[in-house]
């Protein structure tokens, strides 16, 4: 068994965690997650736990999963990252865009890889943003979203989001994102 104890220390000392408070969780210490299989994680104590959350959200189907364990480990093997920019692509990235293309309703048919929501939001907002100025209505920024929206942690995904908690952090949101009531009647006052 892995030592706990040693693991949390070094986890205290060199690892920032998301949302969270690094003081209170360095009293309390980490939960460290060993391995998973299917739908469940085990921590190097042994304990067994649902994933429901399927890994924040990106597991969503399952871990350990030997077809895509070997389909991984046969392109780590050819070529395991290349970069789309300077006028060049590689066959995995044009195969998945053209099978995007083909499940996507007709008039979507190109497709902008990004590495999480997060950047994915931020990708959004500056082609938005782009889109109205080629179209020569440059003053056409102010994006509309809604209060306790989730859209990211970074500046842009953060200001999108509508959690006050967070604007506070960073002095956001960014000029031209406003906020409207969240489409949750009780939250708002229902009864």
């Amino acid at each position: 068994m892995t030592n706990l104890a040693s693991l949390q220390q070094a986890d205290k000392a060199h690892f920032i965690h998301p949302f969270t408070d690094s003081k209170a969780l360095g009293e309390k210490g980490t939960r460290v997650i060993e391995r998973a299989e299917g739908v469940y994680i085990w921590d190097v104590q042994g304990h067994k736990l649902l994933d429901a959350m399927a890994g924040l959200w990106c597991v969503n189907v399952g871990y350990g999963r030997q077809s895509i364990v070997d389909a991984a480990c046969q392109q780590m093997q050819k070529l395991p990252f290349y970069n789309s920019f300077f006028q060049c692509t590689h066959p995995p990235a044009i195969e998945l865009a053209k099978t995007i293309a083909e499940l996507a309703p007709k008039h979507m048919n190109s497709v902008f890889f990004t590495g999480s929501g997060s950047e994915s939001n931020d990708t959004n907002l500056r082609m938005v943003r782009r889109y109205w100025d080629l179209k020569g209505q440059p003053n056409k920024k102010t994006i509309i979203s809604r209060h306790n929206a989730y859209h990211g942690s970074t500046v842009a995904g953060a200001s999108l989001g509508g959690m006050s908690g967070m604007h506070e952090q960073g002095d956001l949101p960014i000029p031209k994102v406003v906020h409207i009531a969240q489409p949750y009647w009780y939250a708002e006052g229902g009864i």
